[in-house]
């Protein structure tokens, strides 16, 4: 059956599915349970086989197979696409309220990654028209957790390795990834990890800060000692071509109870990204060990004691362009017929795309939109790219042997 494209990225974006990104939050706009249901309701209305995994309470992978006569040996391409958004704070536009206007569909998601998705699920819906014996073998995966951890994506990598699922009779022999690249393939893209480090101190009243410990004292010094570390090593560190250099940012802070309180604790999170090729806990290892020789520079005693980094709680190698050639010859050429352009690129920031490929799955990133609408105040997405970019993917998909 055809799928009204508009109508399904409205539905979708609709349906709240945002990240917690690690806070202690609840509600209805919290989690994908309700984004599952949804393509749980469409692929059953498409006639495709569907198989739910749950990653953690609430959030639960979603795969639909294409095509259940296909054989087991003939080629296996894999369709993978994020089901949560980031959060709606600050949002100068109703986060949910799928408006369309001038050619575009707002609301949170709409880039990001839910445009991508309705382009997916349109190719599916019209290679499910096709005669049962031309029918090519794809599994749409929906994953979770993208934007925070990346579990459902390597998640979804266990049905080609210890789990065992009908609609995964083998590892991919391909697979694309959807986020927004502007109708363009990317081939390679940054790697990530990223961990929270604490500072304890001594508690005491402000009156008397000298009978205390301040522990935002000693996290200034680690932040200066980490911002040295971007600025002399990384800096000056050799790149990816297409990615450009490995970078290192302090995002969160926090510490102390009350101003009139000297604090004895503080803690920061540090995002540390990764050039393709680069190995994730030697990245973390290599700038624990610099803050710890700045800091025995620095002091007079040492604050081994004082500074504790924690194990990352977020890990995803990078894209490396290696493996994936010809898959992004394959793309970039129907793409190319359709809008008279198909280039190849890399991009810094981080995907799904990472732990799919890590599995020895040949493996690139396309889709409509722009990563400079993606996770905005009022985030967009033009209609006609999603229109687009489905059928780029019907294309490719239609005339795969």
């Amino acid at each position: 059956m055809p799928l009204d494209l508009v109508q399904t990225l409205r539905d979708l974006v609709a349906i709240p599915s945002v990240n917690p990104m690690g806070r202690a939050v609840s509600g209805p706009e919290y989690l994908e349970t309700r984004v599952t249901d949804y393509l749980q309701q469409l692929f059953h209305r498409l006639g495709l086989r569907h198989e739910r995994q749950t990653i953690a309470p609430g959030r639960e992978n979603i795969f639909a197979a294409i095509d259940e006569t296909a054989q087991e040996d003939s080629p296996l391409v894999l369709l993978e696409v994020h089901q949560d958004t980031v959060p709606v704070e600050g949002m100068t536009i109703d986060p949910f309220g799928a408006t369309v206007r001038d050619g575009r569909l707002s609301g949170r998601g709409s880039c990001d990654v839910k445009g991508g998705m309705t382009g997916m699920l349109g190719a599916v819906a019209r290679l499910t028209e096709l005669p049962i014996g031309r029918r090519p073998n794809v599994v749409l995966a929906c994953t979770v957790n993208e934007e925070y951890g990346f579990t459902g994506a390597t998640g979804l990598c266990r049905f080609w390795g210890d789990l065992k699922s009908p609609l995964f009779p083998r590892r991919p022999d391909a697979a694309i990834v959807a986020e927004p690249t502007r109708l363009g393939v990317v081939v390679a893209h940054k790697g990530v990890v990223r961990w929270r480090c604490r500072t304890a101190g001594r508690a005491a009243h402000s009156s008397q800060p000298e009978l205390g410990d301040n522990a935002v004292y000693r996290m200034a010094a680690v932040v200066s000692a980490l911002e040295s570390y971007q600025q002399q090593v990384l800096s000056v560190a050799d790149g990816h071509p297409l990615c450009g250099g490995p970078t290192l940012n302090v995002g969160t802070i926090a510490g102390g109870i009350s101003v009139n309180t000297v604090p004895d604790r503080c803690a920061i999170e540090i995002d540390r990204r990764l050039a393709p090729g680069e190995e994730p806990v030697a990245a973390y290892r290599h700038v624990i060990d610099f803050v710890a020789s700045r800091l025995a520079q620095r002091e007079a005693r040492s604050l081994a004691e004082q500074v504790t980094h924690e194990p990352p709680f977020m890990i995803s190698p990078g894209l490396s362009d290696r493996d994936n050639g010809p898959l992004a010859q394959r793309l970039a050429a129907v793409a190319r017929k359709v809008t008279g352009r198909g280039e190849q690129s890399g991009v810094p920031f981080g995907t799904d795309a990472a732990a799919i490929a890590a599995s020895g799955v040949p493996t690139v990133v396309f889709g409509p939109g722009s990563i400079e609408q993606a996770h905005t105040a009022d985030e967009w997405i033009d209609l006609a790219e999603v229109a687009t970019a489905s059928e780029i993917l019907f294309r490719l998909l239609k005339e795969w042997e």
